[in-house]
């Protein structure tokens, strides 16, 4: 029974023969599906439509709740609630919500890329069915149906062509073929391409998530990377809280040991004290404003890159930009013109290159916009001469007959018939001498090595009777200006450009050579296996992806392989794209770049899209994206290494010395005056990185810890010396220090003035008195962040007030210690350089003694 029909994923489909595929399908291409088979088929296969997993606002929400950083900020949300700091809590709160308002904005963006694939997708189908042609809803459409497409329509599924002369469709958009494509009967369409010209009827292979465009949309669900940002923010919390657990139970212990076993005091009150310092200092040690930093120093960023035309779409891409060490670019349009451009006629009968060109022009038809004869007629030193001639017959490009032919009345009145199109289908027109014939051959084949189309070109004055080849007119896709400049600039960063293309191979190789890429460009039919895993590239194909300078004729399963493949070896991708064939490795790729013009699919999946044509902006994007990368570093430096200062010198001061160096207001008053301000390091101004940048983690807690260690060291020899001048009556004396409360009131101030001044420590690798100076914003914030310090130490706001004298003692104590620790940064800095590059020559001797 043809209802019965086996499912389409048993056969190949796409390869058998027209017949085959009418009898595996069931299908009658002169009745078309019963409507009973039709509802069958749509039951066993389900709809022609694209299937999308929802998750309900509530899930959403939830998940963006969670993770050591949020953990952690929620905490202290609950602590500050707990221990009844109310001014704390709505602080903190907001900075939560801050973030995951954030995070909920940037996931709607991209689950818009599956909203726009579906926009795709034709709505209505023309379908042969009962032996009737009607028009019906395209989601209903089953495998065997029979269909008719026609020009301006979009090809509602996969489709086999079983009856017509010919049509012409233009997939760009899911193949990359710069050009449309001429399908005769037997040949396939895919869902989601349009129809340009012509008019045929066609069987139904495929449809939904198994045709072409659906198995794009199945990328496009399923791809998606982690960011590194986020990444690193989950190893900073993690570090921190095993950091901040591990010192709050050394220092319950003791306290319980000391109240219990020694002082045999123990009772409900201490145990109360004791638990609501723990909690105060758990709420110091996160890094509340943590995520918030890193949010507004991107949104910023993006807010600059605006101005450049690029907008950013997905905030974290900025950061993976910065490390960004491979572009893979799409050609036609990002690298290319995407202009058909005439290169020198090569003469055969023609004695005039313009009288070829005008030959050709006049078989053309500039109202049909076709590519090729838009490139000829804009080749015409003057194009007002085709007004003087008359077209009484025009016969459009058939792919049986592969040429376009006009009968034309010259000025003088003279009846002319004019052909172009493929060289051997002119050849076999006009049927020249056999050495005409095989230098045009030899010349086809020339530019085809160079990557260069050809187009034959042909007259006769006697209505066809005879005719003289005129010559063959090459054509290319010429580069962009600014293209080379682009690259060579993105090269010079670091960054390595790999062209991927649609087109065929020499094309890719031609412009490749123009352009300084390299010319070894991989078909990626030579590269892939037919049925190969995107998500799982064997290895010896990956270090292939790794050595190629570019691919051709890609599908869209091939680019998100390749950028897979660059991914699992360590590369940090950037992916630049336009159309539909495009989406799958844009939202995979670490930074997915949808150029001007680019499908709505495409933008939807990108991270980045560019509003001016080409690539130039990419650069600039670079460079705005390591200046973020700079400030979001100095600041987690200076995060993890004033955090270790505080936790260190509170437990250490608290087991050693039996004194509380800071009281639980003095912390959380501490963590807002170090933590808000800071926020400006946003606007800092940071040097660029002549290399791509990444999260080192090792490197990065290596140097915080270094400089954490000697903030503890700063902040302990201060108290020491505090403890010291209050058990001497005449030191008491000298530093104005009457008691123990005076003395926590400087380790406030010294920790305020000390964290902020330890910004400028961190915000670069050299010393802090060489440019580039802090920004004014910045500047200014932390300027005022001290008056404030200031103003409570001096007037007692909050704080047991201390004198003037020992102010401008402690300030004094910092800025000595400020050049202390510049020198601590430099050393940490060379060390940590000196053995990376020792790693580095060690991983290359291991290297050459495997190598075969």
């Amino acid at each position: 029974m043809p209802g019965d029909a086996p499912s389409p994923a048993a056969a190949d489909l796409e390869k058998l023969p027209i017949a085959d595929v009418l009898a595996k399908l069931g299908a009658n291409p002169d009745q078309g599906l019963t409507a009973t088979e039709a509802q069958q088929r749509l039951i066993r296969y389900g709809a022609n439509e694209l299937v999308e997993k929802t998750e309900s606002f509530a899930a959403k929400l939830l998940g963006h709740f969670k993770g050591p950083i949020a953990f952690m900020i929620e905490a202290a949300a609950l602590v500050s609630a707990v221990i009844g700091h109310w001014g704390d809590f709505a602080v903190i709160m907001a900075l939560l919500l801050f973030n995951v308002a954030l995070e909920m904005w940037q996931d709607r963006k991209a689950s818009n890329a599956l909203a726009a694939l579906k926009k795709g997708l034709a709505p209505e189908a023309v379908a042969l069915r009962d032996g009737k042609w009607q028009t019906i809803q395209a989601a209903t459409l089953v495998p065997g149906d029979i269909v008719k497409i026609r020009l301006g329509v979009i090809v509602p599924a996969d489709l086999r062509m079983v009856k017509g002369d010919y049509a012409s469709i233009d997939q760009a958009a899911l193949t990359g073929e710069s050009l449309p494509v001429a399908k005769k009967v037997g040949d396939e369409a895919f869902s989601g391409s349009v129809v340009k010209q012509g008019e045929m009827e066609a069987v139904v292979i495929a449809t939904g998530s198994n045709t072409f465009f659906g198995r794009t949309a199945k990328l496009v669900a399923g791809a998606g990377a982690v960011s590194h940002a986020q990444k690193a923010m989950f190893q900073i919390g993690n570090f921190l809280i095993v950091l901040a657990v591990a010192l709050a139970a050394v220092m319950v212990a003791v306290r319980v040991y000391n109240d219990i076993v020694i002082a045999d005091t123990w009772g409900l009150e201490d145990a109360l004290r004791i638990l609501q310092f723990v909690l105060v200092l758990l709420v110091a040690s996160i890094p509340v404003a943590m995520p918030t930093v890193f949010s507004i120093t991107m949104a910023l960023g993006a807010l600059a890159l605006s101005k450049e035309k690029a907008i950013v779409s997905r905030l974290s891409a900025i950061e993976e930009m910065a490390g960004a060490d491979i572009l893979c670019s799409d050609k036609t349009g990002t690298l290319t013109k995407n202009q058909l451009k005439l290169s020198e006629p090569i003469l055969l009968a023609a004695t005039d290159p313009q009288d070829c060109i005008l030959a050709a022009a006049l078989a053309s038809r500039i109202e049909d916009r076709d590519a090729i004869d838009t490139a000829v007629i804009g080749a015409l030193f003057d194009p007002g001469v085709l007004q003087a001639w008359k077209q009484s017959k025009f016969v459009p490009f058939d792919p049986v007959t592969k040429r376009t032919e006009a009968t034309v009345t010259d000025p003088s009145g003279k009846e002319v018939v004019v052909a172009k199109g493929a060289p051997q289908a002119i050849v076999d027109l006009a049927r020249p001498a056999a050495d005409v014939a095989e230098k045009v051959a030899r010349t086809v084949a020339a530019l085809a090595a160079s990557g260069s189309r050809a187009l034959g070109v042909a007259r006769s004055t006697d209505g066809g009777g005879t005719w003289s080849v005129l010559g063959i007119l090459p054509m290319f896709d010429p580069p962009r200006d600014d293209s080379k400049a682009t690259i060579d600039r993105a090269n010079d960063k670091g960054v390595r450009v790999k062209m991927v293309t649609g087109d065929d191979t020499a094309i890719a190789i031609e412009t490749a050579r123009q352009l300084g890429m390299g010319t070894n460009i991989i078909p990626a039919a030579d590269a892939f296996p037919k049925d190969m895993d995107p998500n799982n590239v064997p290895s010896q194909i990956v270090d292939a992806i790794e050595r190629a300078d570019g691919f051709a004729r890609v599908f869209p399963e091939h680019k998100y392989a390749i950028v897979k493949a660059l991914q699992s070896r360590g590369h940090i991708v950037a992916m630049t794209g336009d159309g539909v064939n495009d989406a799958p490795a844009l939202k995979q790729a670490d930074c997915g770049t949808a150029v001007s013009g680019a499908t709505d699919a495409a933008r939807g999946a990108a991270a980045l899209i560019l509003t001016a044509p080409g690539l130039s902006v990419i650069n600039s994007a670079i460079d705005e994206a390591r200046r973020i990368f700079a400030r979001i570093t100095s600041y987690t430096i200076y995060r993890v290494a004033l955090t270790m200062d505080i936790m260190f010198l509170v437990v250490l001061s608290s087991i050693f010395l039996g004194f509380q160096p800071l009281t639980a207001l003095m912390i959380v008053v501490m963590s807002l005056l170090d933590d808000v301000p800071i926020m400006a390091i946003a606007y800092d101004n940071t040097r660029v990185s002549a290399q791509p940048i990444r999260w080192k983690m090792p490197r990065l807690l290596g140097v915080s810890a270094v400089l954490g260690l000697f903030s503890i060291i700063q902040s302990f020899g201060l108290l020491l010396m505090g403890m010291e001048a209050l058990n001497h009556p005449a030191h008491r004396e000298l530093f104005s220090l009457a008691n123990t409360s005076q003395l926590q009131t400087v380790m406030f101030l010294q920790l305020v003035a000390g964290g902020h001044l330890l910004l400028f420590i961190t915000r670069d690798e050299r010393w802090f008195f060489l440019p580039p100076f802090p920004a004014a914003p910045l500047f200014f914030a932390i300027v005022l962040t001290q008056f404030v310090a200031v103003a409570m130490c001096a007037a007692g706001w909050l704080v047991e007030p201390i004198s003037w004298r020992v102010i401008g003692a402690v300030w004094a104590y910092n800025i000595a210690w400020m050049f202390v620790m510049g020198a601590v940064r430099l050393m940490t800095e060379r060390y940590a350089d000196h053995r990376t590059a020792r790693q580095l020559r060690s991983a290359r001797i291991v290297n050459q003694r495997l190598r075969p």
